[in-house]
């Protein structure tokens, strides 16, 4: 892992490690947090960093660094951005019941955690040894995050996905619909006597 501290405020990699620390703090402000309200707060403002740092990396980061860093390691980035993104639109939608809502966050920030450990230990040390102006990347991802604030996030395929299924909780929908097991006993054996 190399030193972030080195780089300017203005390089995309330095843009990247700060959108991930602001994230890990809301993670773990989110363990410590008491009742619904201040729960719902932090995962909304959560899921607004996690969306579009999402879209940052995807629209402009990934592309400029996919031939560098390789397929194999930006496909597993990509797929890691879709479970994430299945996650946070379901999220997003509001259903389900208290207990499942942190259940999905607190599945979504491990994975988001792991996303991150990769990204930091090997993308982003790859991607920094790449002949790219870093600081105009880093210019055009502010832009551009500058445009989200201001028009809007749009919706992804996983949005539209969850939106168009109507069931945006299925785990927990599943969960209230089974009825408990009881457990069977097991046919007395009989004991046999010896002498």
């Amino acid at each position: 892992m190399f030193d972030f501290l080195t780089l300017p405020d203005d390089h995309a990699i330095t843009i990247l490690k700060k959108d991930h620390e602001r994230v890990k703090q809301l993670f773990d402000e989110f363990e410590k947090a008491e009742g619904k309200a201040a729960r719902e707060k932090i995962i909304g403002e959560a899921v607004t960093e996690l969306k579009i740092h999402a879209l940052l990396e995807e629209e402009i980061f990934y592309p400029a660094v996919r031939q560098h860093v390789g397929a194999d390691l930006m496909n597993e980035a990509d797929e890691e951005h879709h479970l994430a993104k299945v996650l946070i639109a379901e999220l997003d939608a509001g259903v389900g019941d208290p207990g499942h809502r942190v259940a999905k966050f607190t599945v979504l920030s491990e994975s988001v955690r792991h996303h991150i450990k990769d990204e930091e230990g090997e993308v982003l040390p790859k991607a920094k040894s790449a002949d790219i102006d870093f600081v105009a990347l880093g210019h055009k991802m502010m832009a551009r995050k500058k445009q989200l604030l201001a028009k809007g996030i749009p919706a992804d395929a996983e949005h539209r996905a969850v939106a168009k299924s109507g069931n945006a909780d299925s785990p927990a929908k599943a969960a209230k619909r089974r009825k408990p097991a009881v457990a069977k006993r097991a046919p007395a054996k009989r004991r046999v006597r010896t002498a």
